[in-house]
């Protein structure tokens, strides 16, 4: 049993104090370091929530003051992400279902050591997830948006282009070509830009693209400015992404000197200049590179991290003086050795990388050992004296599966790492190959499982209440999805990631659709005024046919369209534009709605509104952290509030987390809110909208 890394904040409901250290003493045998409490009533327990931070909270079986169902409800109301177990002497179907009605995560034996412990670790490591999982989705918005904020400063015209059009464009790009806003450019063909002698050059540039090839990374062109005016420029390409999706970064930049000068000046910025090799910056660039061909299949790949072995001592001989010399000879080893395609550059002091291309992974492995046998077998010459090396190699082969450079960095490290342990003078190969194998067989479970939700009415549907704060009448539900799987309901963060993998989104889209469909025929029947909101994926509007499909099904039903709400973040919709914008006009015509989710994280969100006419805009997740204390959150809450009023749109405050956000929000204008502090998501539609 692996120990827990920091300390299990546990809080017993338990009126025994003998039973409650029974428990405690079963946790702590495990190696678990725990920090307890014990309440015994609602009053005690509300108290040991506000007092302080709670992981686990366990209830006995034989508390008489406090039912599970009223610990849950606190627990909730409370506001704080925590793991509710409940404790029994024993294991029965009717038991455990009990439990997790009333509101239990799990059950657990609280005299059986072993599975007590499993239970409350698996739990905490969940909880660890969760909490570790917000906290890098703020971080991961702050950074982007600081990267966002260093692109509009720089001085470089940088701009991202989606399909051919621009999505974003900095102040810079705007000054060299003529235009004032980005409004201006918005939507705008690049190929607008481009003198027609060298549009065609560009169209082979989206044409690679659109094959899954790479662009190049230069291109000579001549730009074409607002008022008409050409200059000659150069255009730098790479891949990029912007709010998440694929995106291709364009850098211009004015021919100002000779193409001899410039292709000297740029050759030095890739050099190492102790070695002549490549320096680690371009190294870094072009490992980007190998990994996005590595992701598109392109699998004659390798990476290899080459560092000498007992260094210190090689310097103590040839003294500190000649340790350039000697670098230089070995990098004069390398150039001997590889190809004209290889990528070989200097990493650090005494470590080089390469990365090899278009030789299949056992000829990597044969260049690999060859590199070795060469250190072993030379003699190196430096000043007066003639010294033997050894090199320690860590390969790592290529796959669809390498996730990043840093993943390539780490395992090619790791394995020189553990060939030094080993004795240098060794290779030591990173495969993925197994764990590809392992995984392609999970992805095909995986699909079996989707497959058969979708034709075997697999998926459960849950119901979320949004509740008006400004008298609106009728019911209002989001609609959230759950897969059946062997062991209880799967959540979609597990299964839609491999569902887009599959194109299996859009068939998802209208599984949910028409059985949601089915629900509002029944609520229209018994004369109930409910409103759902379902989420939308952009490779279903992307199909072209969703809308006559809904037109049909809203026909077939004889419900009124406008009970449904179709919602896409707004990050999508920026890149869906086109296909977006037809399909909102499309759900007008239906008289259905439609929602932005996690809007204000964009860059302009308002402007978006211009394009795509929104009912209801989901205010950003991250405004609703710490609200009750967060200033700035408040006044851009309600600046959007005011802006959303003005243009005619609904506002929705979703993960609502206290009673403080919840009287927050009302003064700052927003219609309707959501979020666990109200209820959680059930498969019942049970709330009381009063």
């Amino acid at each position: 049993m692996a120990k827990a890394e920091k300390v299990l904040r546990v809080l017993l409901v338990e009126e025994s104090v003998e039973d409650a250290e029974q428990v405690i003493s079963l946790l702590r045998n495990a190696g678990i370091a725990v920090r307890p409490n014990r309440v015994d009533n609602a009053e005690q327990l509300k108290a040991a929530l506000d007092a302080g931070s709670t992981d686990i909270v366990l209830v006995s079986p034989k508390t008489r003051h406090i039912s599970l169902a009223d610990t849950a409800a606190i627990v909730n109301r409370s506001g704080k992400d925590m793991s509710l177990i409940q404790l029994l002497d024993t294991v029965t179907q009717e038991a455990v279902l009990k439990s997790m009605r009333e509101g239990a995560r799990d059950v657990a034996l609280r005299t059986v050591s072993d599975h007590l412990q499993r239970v409350v670790l698996r739990e905490f490591e969940n909880l660890s997830t969760r909490r570790n999982l917000r906290k890098m989705e703020a971080a991961w918005r702050e950074s982007e948006r600081r990267a966002h904020s260093l692109l509009g400063s720089s001085r470089d015209p940088i701009a991202y282009v989606h399909e051919g059009m621009h999505v974003y464009a900095n102040r810079a790009y705007l000054e060299m070509f003529g235009f004032e806003d980005f409004d201006e450019i918005e939507g705008l063909a690049i190929l607008d830009l481009i003198a027609r002698e060298d549009a065609e050059k560009f169209r082979n540039v989206l044409k690679l693209q659109s094959r899954g090839e790479k662009p190049p990374e230069k291109l000579d062109v001549r730009a074409k400015r607002s008022d008409g005016s050409m200059f000659d420029a150069v255009m730098e390409l790479s891949e990029a992404s912007i709010e998440g999706e694929p995106a291709t970064q364009i850098i211009f930049r004015q021919q100002t000197a000779g193409a001899e000068l410039a292709e000297q000046l740029d050759a030095l910025k890739r050099q190492d200049l102790v070695t002549g090799l490549f320096n680690r910056q371009h190294f870094m660039g072009e490992l980007d590179k190998a990994v996005a061909n590595a992701n598109a299949g392109k699998i004659d790949q390798s990476v290899l991290y080459i560092e000498i072995d007992d260094y210190r001592k090689v310097l103590d001989q040839v003294g500190v003086g000649c340790a350039d010399l000697l670098l230089g000879d070995v990098a004069q080893l390398l150039k001997e050795l590889a190809a004209a395609t290889d990528v070989v550059a200097r990493f650090a002091d005494h470590t080089f990388t390469a990365i090899l291309t278009g030789r299949s992974h056992e000829t990597c492995i044969q260049f690999a050992e060859q590199v070795r046998k060469r250190f072993e077998e030379r003699i190196f010459d430096v000043g007066k004296r003639s010294v033997s090396l050894n090199a320690s190699i860590g390969v790592c082969l290529m796959t669809e599966k390498i996730s990043g450079s840093q993943m390539v960095l780490d395992k090619v490290n790791e394995a020189c790492r553990l060939a030094q342990k080993e004795g240098g003078n060794r290779i030591q190969v990173f495969d993925p190959a197994a764990q590809d194998k392992e995984d392609a067989a999970k992805d095909r479970e995986w699909l079996d499982m989707i497959k058969h939700a979708v034709e075997k009415d697999g998926f459960v549907l849950f119901y979320q209440p949004i509740v008006s704060l400004q008298g609106h009448e009728g019911e209002f539900y989001e609609v959230l999805l759950r897969m059946q799987g062997p062991k209880g309901e799967i959540l979609p963060g597990q299964f839609m990631p491999i569902a887009e993998r599959f194109g299996m989104l859009p068939q998802i889209d209208r599984w949910v659709a028409s059985h949601v469909l089915s629900v509002l025929q029944e609520r229209h029947k018994q004369g109930r005024m409910t409103t759902f909101f379902i989420k939308l994926t952009p490779q279903a509007i992307d199909d072209g046919t969703l809308l006559s499909w809904l037109a049909a099904q809203l026909k077939n039903a004889r419900v009124p369209g406008d009970r449904l709400v179709f919602e896409m973040p707004e990050s999508k919709v920026v890149t869906h534009l086109k296909q977006a914008k037809f399909f909102q006009k499309g759900l007008e015509q239906l008289k259905c709605g439609f929602a932005l989710e996690q809007f204000g994280s964009g860059l302009n969100s308002f402007q978006l509104l211009k394009h795509v006419g929104a009912n209801y805009v989901k205010l950003d997740r991250t405004f609703m952290s710490d609200l009750a204390k967060n200033v700035e959150h408040q006044a851009k809450i309600r600046e959007m509030c005011e802006q959303a009023r003005a243009m005619g749109r609904m506002t929705v405050a979703e993960f609502v987390e206290d009673a403080a956000s919840m009287s927050i929000l009302f003064s700052c204008g927003v219609n309707f809110v959501q979020g666990n502090f109200l209820a959680e998501p059930e498969r019942v539609m049970s709330y009381d909208f009063g």
